[in-house]
C-alpha cells in the first residue's frame, strides 16, 4: 500500500512524527450514480483540505489522539467506470487493510461505495451491523436501472444474510421499499428523523450491545443547515451533538471495526 506523506494526508500530521499506523484512511471518490447534485468525486480531496485546519488536540479525550493510534493516507488510486469493477476494487482495498489488522476509515464518494466497503468485514464476521446515519432508506431494488445506485446501497449490504441495519435520521423513503422494510423487520431497525424527540436511546443501546458494527455515515443525514454540501439534501435532519451523542453509545457498547 503507497500512502501520502504525514503533511498531505489526513489531518496534516508533520511528517516529522514518526509512528506505527493502526488507522488507514481510504479516499475513495466514486461518483457513479448521482441522481441531483454532483461533486462526490471531489469529497476525499476536500475532506483532508479540510482537515489541515482542525486542532489536533480533543477536549473530551484530553490528548491528540493520533499520537495514540497512528494514521496514515492511502495515495488516491484511479477508479473504474465501471462500478461492479469498482467496488470490487473497494472491497480488495479494505480486505488488504484487514489482513494488516489495521483500521479502514473510507472516505467516499457517494453512498453506493457501501457494498464494497463492507464485503470483507461480511466475509470475516459470522455477524455484522450497519450504524447507519442517513436521510434516506436507501432500500431500492435499483433505481434509474442501477442496482448498485446510491439509492440501492444498503438493500445490496442486506443481500448477505449475515447483515442487519440500524438506521437513524431517516426522512425519506420511497413506497417500494416498505414491503422490504416490513418483510425484513427482524433485521432492518429505524430511528426516523421525525421521531428523534422521543428516541428511546436506551433501548439503542441494548440493540447494538456487544456487536461487531460498521459505521456508514451519508452527510445528508445531517440537517441541510449544516450540511448544505450534499446531492440530496433533506430538511429535518441530525445536528452535530445528538449524532455525535449517537457514536459515543456506540463506541461504548459495541465493537466498531470500520
Amino acid at each position: 500500500m503507497k500512502y501520502l506523506s504525514n503533511k498531505n494526508g489526513f489531518l496534516g500530521i508533520d511528517n516529522d512524527f514518526s509512528f506505527k499506523e493502526k488507522v488507514v484512511v481510504v479516499p475513495f471518490g466514486l461518483e457513479k450514480t448521482v441522481s441531483y447534485g454532483d461533486g462526490t468525486r471531489n469529497g476525499p480531496k476536500e475532506i483532508i483540505k479540510a482537515s489541515h485546519q482542525v486542532e489536533l488536540y480533543d477536549e473530551e479525550l484530553h490528548c491528540e489522539p493520533y499520537k495514540k493510534i497512528g494514521i496514515k493516507t492511502l495515495k488516491p488510486f484511479k477508479i473504474d467506470k465501471n462500478i461492479k469493477k469498482a467496488l470490487k476494487k473497494m472491497s480488495d482495498v479494505n480486505e488488504e487493510i484487514l489482513n494488516r489488522k489495521l483500521f479502514p476509515i473510507t472516505f467516499g464518494g457517494e453512498h453506493s461505495i457501501t457494498p464494497g466497503c463492507i464485503a470483507p468485514f461480511v466475509k470475516k464476521h459470522k455477524k455484522i451491523c450497519l450504524l447507519h446515519f442517513d436521510a434516506h432508506a436507501d432500500l431500492r431494488e435499483s433505481y434509474n436501472g442501477e442496482k448498485f445506485s446510491h439509492a440501492s446501497a444498503i438493500k445490496r449490504c442486506l443481500d448477505h444474510k449475515n447483515v442487519s441495519v440500524i438506521s437513524f435520521g431517516i426522512r425519506n423513503i420511497s413506497e417500494c421499499e416498505i414491503p422490504f422494510l416490513k418483510k425484513n423487520s427482524s433485521r432492518i431497525n429505524i430511528f426516523w428523523a421525525k421521531d428523534k424527540n422521543k428516541w428511546n436511546l436506551k433501548k439503542f443501546k441494548q440493540m447494538i450491545k456487544n456487536k461487531i458494527v460498521y459505521l456508514t455515515f451519508d452527510v445528508d443525514g445531517l440537517d441541510s443547515s449544516i450540511m448544505p454540501a450534499t446531492g440530496t439534501p433533506e430538511p429535518g435532519g441530525l445536528l452535530w451533538d445528538e449524532t455525535l451523542n449517537i457514536i459515543r453509545i456506540a463506541a461504548k457498547n459495541s465493537n466498531i471495526v470500520g
